[in-house]
């Protein structure tokens, strides 16, 4: 058989191998010049032992140990959750290996995005205002204004309105249908994207956001939501915002401001902050909050995409309901394209701490000084031991749909996940909610939580988000677009109103890796100028979740 075709070697120094399609038991493969025999049957996704492994033994994927066994296992045998179990190798502070290998870049001379220039320098590849509440006793009036404005607005419908389907759903009711006819009933009804005229033409729209956080919790949790929210108002891609606070939560504006100004100290968009309490009835906030935002909108819609070089793009590295092709397929073609931004100039963060389990020691020997490799080691052993005394720990990540589908020891999943990150040096660590802009590879401590860890991947700067998905998940963001890339082209067939790209065709060896990190990359440069609205925008997927500094995997 073709190893490209049927299994996969992905490091030399690796004793299984991945099955790329589902292998029956008593199949017969040649590596090497052996012929090895499949025992228990191997899915697709999953991986089978090259030799003989004794009890105890390490198990190596990508290179690195991802498990030990449980058992003696015979040559031929599937890795399964019984028989081996996650173990990951020991770090320390290294040497530092800054050299890599800087891809062509060369199809990419010239070439630009447009995007909207602030006066920090940044550059935003949409024009958004904010409505944010300090506290959740705040999110009614925020989705009060959000009706209040919207459709108005010409931000409201969209293709995933079923408002026509309940109508058929009533009329059957009516007329007397039964509880087996609802049932059965076919209620499809073919919808498009409503792009309805919008009142302010150069605005992509009015996001509200709402959160449970901002008092009752943790002072630690209050100050971090006060710095999120910070990151959101001084984002490339926010032309300003409004924010309703109660006035005697532990968030408080003050605070608020304060973390406007750690990362803007010139920050000059349009801010209005109303406090409830202070201003007594609802009708009065409301009103003011919803002039200051039409004023606020109005000055926004002044602003106009100019070209920018790709060095202003930051990427945010992100996947969820990964599966056992997402570390050979998806996420290598992310890390080349974050080593083509890096060689360009530009930024890429990888956050997901719970998901570089098993790799610190790459990762740190890449960091730029060993002031910044400290800081890494730092930040995962702590966050790791948070967890263990909470009763978990890193081993604990892989999901039930991870495991099903061959990510069956957090070690693995790991090693597969950090390959978002290409191979370029780090040259910052950065904790949760920072800012994590700088030229090069940014690592950004987050939980693995898909919503969680975008949402702070955004904060942090990013003004695009690449996210691949083996399993499929619609997630999105209100502000950044999310693109998502399947590392399957079944899945890409099966939900192709939430997946933009295609990456499955390196698992087919229909195109390279290089191939397919280009045709990325293009497809960024028209989300970026707004020529194209990825799957997750058109949905209006916003999702926000802030990350209660508890333990969260």
């Amino acid at each position: 058989m073709n190893n490209n075709r049927f299994f996969l070697q992905i490091h030399p120094d690796d004793n299984v191998l991945v099955a790329l399609r589902d292998l029956p038991p008593g199949t017969e493969i040649d590596f090497g010049g052996e012929r090895i025999t499949i025992l228990s049957g191997v899915k697709a996704k999953h991986k089978f032992t090259i030799g003989p492994l004794a009890a105890g033994a390490d198990v190596r994927m990508y290179g690195v140990l991802v498990g030990k066994t449980n058992v003696a296992l015979p040559r031929g045998e599937t890795l399964t959750t019984h028989n081996i179990h996650h173990a990951a190798a020991p770090f320390e502070l290294g040497e530092r290996r800054l050299d890599w290998q800087k891809p062509d870049t060369s199809a990419f001379d010239g070439q630009v995005f447009m995007g909207y220039h602030r006066s920090n320098g940044t550059v935003g590849t949409a024009n958004y205002w904010l409505v944010i509440p300090m506290v959740f006793c705040e999110n009614r009036n925020v989705l009060v204004m959000k009706n209040a404005l919207e459709d108005r607005l010409g931000y409201g419908k969209r293709s995933n309105d079923y408002e026509p389907e309940v109508e058929q759903l009533i009329q059957l009711y009516r007329s007397g249908a039964t509880v087996e006819d609802i049932l059965n009933a076919d209620i499809t009804v073919e919808k498009e994207l409503d792009t309805g005229k919008r009142l302010f033409e150069h605005v992509d729209g009015v996001k509200f956001l709402n959160h449970q956080m901002g008092c009752g919790g943790t002072r630690i949790d209050s100050d971090a939501l006060c710095g999120l929210l910070a990151g959101y108002i001084t984002h490339p891609n926010v032309a300003g915002a409004t924010v309703l606070s109660l006035g005697c939560q532990h968030a408080q504006a003050s605070i608020l401001r304060e973390e406007i100004a750690k990362r803007d100290p010139n920050f000059d968009k349009p801010l209005y902050v109303f406090e409830q309490q202070l201003m007594g009835t609802e009708t009065n906030l409301l009103q003011q909050a919803l002039k200051s935002t039409f004023a606020g909108l109005m000055q926004a819609n002044q602003q106009r995409r100019q070209p920018a070089p790709l060095s202003k793009l930051c990427i945010g590295l992100e996947c969820g309901g990964s599966d056992g092709f997402s570390g050979i397929s998806a996420n290598p073609a992310l890390g080349y394209v974050s080593d083509m931004l890096v060689a360009m100039g530009g930024s890429v963060i990888l956050s997901e701490f719970p998901e570089l389990c098993g790799v610190e020691q790459e990762l740190s020997d890449r960091c730029v000084d060993e002031e910044t490799a400290l800081y890494f080691m730092e930040l995962m052993t702590t966050y790791n031991a948070r967890a263990e005394a909470d009763g978990s720990g890193f081993y604990a990540n892989p999901s039930p749909g991870n495991i099903r589908d061959g990510l069956i020891t957090d070690a693995i999943k790991s090693a597969g996940a950090a390959k978002k990150g290409g191979t370029s040096p780090v040259t910052a660590v950065v904790d949760y909610p920072g800012v994590a802009n700088k030229p090069g590879l940014n690592l950004l401590c987050t939980p693995g939580n898909d919503v969680e860890s975008t949402t702070a991947e955004v904060g942090a700067g990013a003004n695009v988000v690449l996210f691949t998905t083996g399993l499929g998940t619609p997630t999105g963001n209100p502000i950044a677009p999310v693109i998502k890339l399947a590392t399957n082209t079944k899945l890409y067939r099966r939900m192709p109103d939430i997946i933009d790209i295609n990456c499955g065709t390196i698992i087919e060896g229909e195109e390279t890796i290089a191939q397919v990190a280009h045709s990325i990359l293009r497809y960024i440069i028209e989300v970026a100028s707004g020529n194209v609205q990825p799957k997750a925008v058109q949905l209006g997927q916003d999702d926000f979740i802030p990350w209660r500094r508890g333990v969260s995997l």
